[in-house]
């Protein structure tokens, strides 16, 4: 299906924060490098977890870029919010105005929202004899569209904003959601992404409890290994990723800097189990037709996908099965970048966006770190890029999400040709 001008929607400014960059330059030269993102837990005393290590953000220091106010009333995971969405809007060289900010908006994902602040406000009532003396901020901390609240407020943008949940789908379902309104009409310019800061005693224990993460904890910088037939379970991460959407005829007028084309997204359900992918990738497959088709793109043409590749047996098994079934004989190049960053939860899938963007700017396949001795299942079904980046035609890149609950959303993004 061809698109018009008025039809499209690209991309024109990102910004993030992960466990191997504090900013776009510092996280492209860490995925360049093939750094690992793991880490001790440092965040809290982790003795006695059977996990005790985490992808932590590195010399994160909120105050370096937020008010005093900011930082004290604020959930950390909306610090990453406002630190990225500022960064990406500089990035895209454009400011809100009162001319214009009623056709600006925000749509801002979190898994979990003010988990943190949460967790820190139930522990100390129950310290301090169930004395009910909550932070008056306690409620608005913690509130999981308080980081999209927050960036809207801070930057003046006055159209559509909310936050879409979906587990470690949400900030795929939020640029889906963002490339839709731009596309009806609803705004010409949108800040679409996610944040999560969930590595706390209840965040680690609570997953160790369902045997979702690794716990290699003497091998803890390569725990993370997408496909390796010893992979264990997932690394925690926190981080987030923003990204400035808007219309190709939009962006033109004010000669923005195009990055990349937001081809399309398709989002479904396994409607299977509460945790577990469906065992084909059978709401996988859908979702990533529904991208191509949507973006006119034969599966032929997808020359890189990203993978949400956690590192869990289930799950990357579920994924290769459903990516080999839907591209057959065509096998584009795989690979995990989570093995560097970690599982970011809800703010995985933008990051991995902007991954991906990076991937067809510099004419790169991230490699896959730490993988070793692929899982035969899974090497016989797909091209997988192991260890170092490597050089080759990216045109267009599918990155993939999925979440607890069987939500899947793709989103498909294309080289920009003017």
């Amino acid at each position: 299906m061809s698109k018009t001008e008025k039809d499209k929607v690209v991309v024109t400014g990102m910004g993030v924060l992960s466990p191997i960059g504090n900013d776009v330059t510092l996280f492209g030269e860490g995925l360049m490098e093939g750094c690992s993102g793991a880490n001790p837990i440092s965040l809290f005393d982790a003795r006695g977890f059977k996990t005790q290590f985490a992808c932590e953000l590195k010399q994160f220091n909120p105050a370096a870029h937020l008010s005093p106010k900011e930082v004290r009333i604020y959930d950390r995971f909306t610090h990453i919010g406002l630190i990225t969405a500022g960064e990406a809007l500089k990035h895209a060289k454009f400011q809100v105005s009162e001319e214009n900010a009623e056709r600006v908006g925000v749509i801002w994902a979190s898994g979990n929202g003010g988990f943190q602040s949460f967790e820190e406000g139930v522990t100390s009532f129950v310290e301090n004899d169930r004395q009910p003396r909550f932070n008056p901020y306690f409620i608005p901390k913690l509130l999981v569209n308080m980081a999209g609240g927050v960036i809207a407020l801070k930057y003046g943008c006055k159209g559509i904003t909310y936050t879409p949940v979906s587990a470690c789908a949400s900030s795929n379902t939020a640029i889906i959601e963002a490339y839709n309104h731009i596309k009806w009409g609803h705004a010409d310019v949108i800040i679409a992404g996610g944040s999560d800061s969930a590595i706390t005693p209840a965040g680690i224990g609570g997953f160790n409890a369902i045997r979702a993460l690794s716990v290699q904890n003497e091998a803890l910088e390569t725990a993370s290994k997408p496909f390796d037939i010893s992979r264990d379970g997932f690394v925690m991460g926190e981080g987030g990723g923003a990204l400035i959407l808007e219309s190709l005829e939009h962006a033109k007028a004010r000669e923005a800097n195009i990055l990349a084309v937001v081809g399309g997204g398709g989002m479904t359900s396994d409607a299977y189990h509460l945790t577990a992918s469906h065992p084909e990738g059978e709401g996988a497959q859908r979702a990533m037709k529904m991208a191509m088709s949507e973006a006119g793109v034969e599966p032929e043409q997808i020359d890189y996908i990203n993978a949400h590749a956690t590192s869990t047996p289930s799950g990357d098994l579920s994924e290769a099965k459903a990516i080999s079934r839907v591209f057959g004989s065509h096998r584009p190049k795989i690979s995990g970048t989570k093995s560097m960053t970690g599982h970011l939860l809800g703010a995985a899938a933008a990051v991995e966006a902007i991954a991906s963007i990076l991937s067809i700017q510099n004419q790169i396949v991230w490699g896959t770190i730490n993988t070793k001795k692929v899982d035969p299942e899974i090497e016989a079904l797909l091209d997988l890029v192991i260890g170092k980046s490597i050089e080759a035609k990216v045109q267009h890149v599918i990155s993939n999400a999925f979440g607890f609950g069987g939500h899947n959303a793709s989103v498909l993004f294309s080289r920009y040709q003017a």
